[in-house]
């Protein structure tokens, strides 16, 4: 990313093409229909590949949209494919429609002008979105100002196997005292797999006596200070981790799957309701539970945008515009199906829509609103991207 970033700053900007109004949605619907969507999204989960593939049946019902789901690994390879696109000057109908997106990609779009807006704010169901009781005017202390709309809600959890680790851990002091009496029993996503980006930056907010440091970029006077906590932190964790931290699981699925096949008893999430869905799924056992620790955890939006040279304009805005629909998020709040937490306000909604999210079981393994606690905000994006590279530097292993 610290390439991508770089890249997109030597680029000359290229205007967004202004063929569509956002706020004419009649025109918007009549040119969505018989438009191919391509979303570039993270590939990496079953169970929200599903949750996509059920977008696009309801999208090709409703408006006649073809929803293609362009599996990705890593959303570094769209941002990617959108600047050579920019440099080949193919600005006109690009390979990409629609990405799902936040953070440090999309401040390299975002600064590069490879995103089409602002168009957000215009959509219908913006009018159920709690853009003020929520995080989703910022993306990682970036201001969104309306070139990306919000679908989902995220906070960092800690899943574990009651079965074999009873009590939550409070801290990451807790946890590495845990990992250091029960040798080989946590691991987590070897970076620069999102989750395990998310652990090292959720480590460092915990270890910080203020994080708030984090909300502005990080400098060559202040970087190395403000991350020794980390580096030693993680000096003393590694040696204690899964096969002895010589080897990491590849995503957040596969470090699951460890613990669904007792090999280890600690995991992190981003999502408070995967570990009800992965029960429900019989991918996790029903002894799972999840916590947050003490000072709280750092939570999120997913966002999606709309590249500046995508052709079907108008069909991504109705997909973004179905994400924030009261039915695509009851969905995907359902822990039998995602377990995401919405971006609506309930207080906006209909009392026969809010009866729907009212009437969800969120399940065993779900914490309370209240109980998620403090949320943490995210560091800026410059935070991450130089942590990411110094993590691979000092403890990656080849996969």
């Amino acid at each position: 990313m610290k390439h991508l970033a770089v890249l997109a700053a030597l680029l000359a900007p290229v205007p967004a093409l202004a063929d569509i109004d956002p706020a004419n949605w009649t025109a918007v619907i009549a040119e969505a229909e018989g438009q191919t969507v391509y979303w570039n999204a993270w590939g990496g989960s079953t169970t929200t590949n599903d949750f996509i593939a059920w977008v696009g049946d309801r999208v090709a019902e409703d408006y006649g949209v073809t929803l293609e789901h362009v599996k990705l690994t890593d959303t570094a390879d769209a941002v990617t494919r959108v600047l050579s696109e920019k440099q080949a000057g193919e600005n006109d109908d690009g390979a990409i429609d629609m990405i799902w997106i936040n953070g440090a990609n999309f401040a390299a779009m975002k600064d590069a002008d490879l995103l089409f807006g602002p168009y957000a704010e215009q959509l219908p169901n913006w009018a159920f979105v709690d853009a003020e009781g929520k995080t989703l005017q910022t993306d990682f202390t970036v201001p969104v100002d309306g070139y990306e709309s919000p679908w989902a809600m995220a906070q960092v959890v800690f899943i574990h196997d009651t079965a074999d680790l009873a009590a939550p851990l409070g801290s990451m002091d807790a946890i590495l005292e845990w990992s250091s009496a029960n040798p080989g029993r946590f691991t987590y996503p070897q970076p620069p797999d999102f989750l395990g980006t998310t652990f090292l930056k959720q480590a460092l907010v915990d270890l910080l006596s203020d994080p708030s440091v984090l909300a502005a970029p990080a400098t060559e006077d202040n970087y190395a200070t403000v991350t020794a906590p980390l580096w030693a932190f993680l000096d003393d964790l590694t040696p204690t981790l899964w096969r002895n931290g010589r080897a990491y699981p590849a995503t957040g699925p596969a470090q699951l799957q460890l613990i669904a096949d007792g090999e280890v008893d600690l995991a992190i999430s981003f999502s408070p309701g995967e570990a009800t869905a992965a029960i429900a799924n019989n991918q996790l056992p029903p002894t799972a539970r999840t916590f947050v620790l003490d000072k709280g955890t750092i939570g999120n939006a997913s966002f999606v945008a709309v590249p500046y040279n995508s052709g079907s304009k108008a069909g991504a805005m109705v997909v973004a515009n179905f994400l924030m629909s009261p039915e695509a998020q009851a969905r995907a709040q359902d822990p039998e199906v995602l377990g995401y937490g919405t971006v609506l306000n309930m207080d906006a909604l209909s009392a026969e829509d809010r009866a729907v999210f009212d009437g969800l079981e969120l399940g065993v393994a779900t914490l309370s609103p209240a109980a998620l606690g403090t949320v943490q905000a995210e560091p800026h994006p410059s935070w991450m991207t130089r942590i990411a590279d110094d993590w691979m530097q000092r403890y990656g292993v080849a996969q």
